[in-house]
């Protein structure tokens, strides 16, 4: 019987033949064993609340709590953080309430309190009892899965992106994506792939007005695979248009890229957008 044909997956996602067991040595066949089983580990999102700050202003004073999202296990060794109010959270919940009252029956928000909110061991009190509501959240099913989980932690960074983006301020509106899309990366397995399309396509805008070509090609590229499956027509052409124009650019062979476009605005003749890439982008969070 001829010996079956493993295959061993690389990091680029390309299939490659594994060695066959007959060549491994006992302690290579142990490192397989474990790499198999780690990767069938099942991966959870964890919620640190490592620190707080109080923000005092002339007319306001709060408190800011750092949330760092990270995977469980050996599967995710980058830290990203976003910064957080009380009133943050409580939305959020209320939100969440109008559509999962039943299923958030037992989870509960730490209280607002009157007074006392500055104390050192009632901010380390509430940092806690927050952690533990952030996980308590993620064990239900349906919020994890649900669109106003991801936009609690990226929401307030996007809108601030695209504003700076708007302003013309590139480097740090590219700054705040970059935080926007791993958060995002992270929250995937729990989320539609699409989630990180109009961050890939704002990436791309900053990445091009930074003359940074080869940034701006390699998002736009990554984001053209989930706009093409989905059928998200509203990124396409004006994605494919950016290729092109990179591609030439940079020296790329984009004669496929320019057969496609040609063969979009054929088929939809009048239908599809004319709008730049940049153009669809300052429109998003207006």
């Amino acid at each position: 019987m001829a010996e079956p044909q493993w295959t061993t997956t690389d990091p680029d996602g390309r299939d490659r033949p594994a060695p066959s067991c007959s060549s491994l040595t006992t302690k290579e066949l142990q490192q397989n064993l474990r790499a198999v089983k780690q990767r069938q580990r099942p991966v959870r999102l964890l919620f640190e609340i490592p620190s707080t700050r109080i923000i005092d202003q002339t007319l306001s004073k709060y408190v800011v709590y750092e949330i760092v999202v990270m995977r469980s296990g050996s599967f995710d060794s980058r830290r990203v953080s976003v910064e957080r109010r009380y009133s943050d959270f409580s939305r959020f919940h209320h939100k969440l309430l109008e559509e999962f009252s039943e299923e958030l029956e037992e989870v509960l928000l730490p209280r607002k309190l009157l007074t006392g909110n500055f104390s050192p061991d009632v901010i380390s009190e509430r940092r806690l009892a927050l952690q533990d509501y952030l996980a308590q959240l993620y064990s239900v099913r349906c919020v994890r899965h649900c669109p106003r989980f991801p936009s609690f932690f990226t929401e307030q960074e996007q809108r601030r992106a695209h504003s700076l983006l708007r302003a013309g301020q590139f480097q740090p509106a590219l700054e705040q994506l970059q935080v926007v899309l791993e958060i995002q990366e992270k929250l995937l397995p729990w989320q539609s792939p699409t989630l990180i399309v109009p961050t890939l396509c704002a990436l791309a805008v900053c990445y091009r007005d930074l003359e940074q070509p080869e940034e701006a090609f390699a998002a736009a590229q990554r984001a053209l695979p989930l706009v093409r499956r989905y059928g998200l027509k509203r990124y396409r052409a004006s994605l494919l248009e950016l290729l092109v124009d990179l591609g030439y650019e940079l020296g790329r062979p984009v004669a496929q890229i320019q057969d496609e476009l040609t063969a979009l605005r054929d088929a939809e003749r009048g239908e599809v957008s004319s709008h730049s890439l940049k153009e669809l982008v300052v429109q998003e969070f207006v």
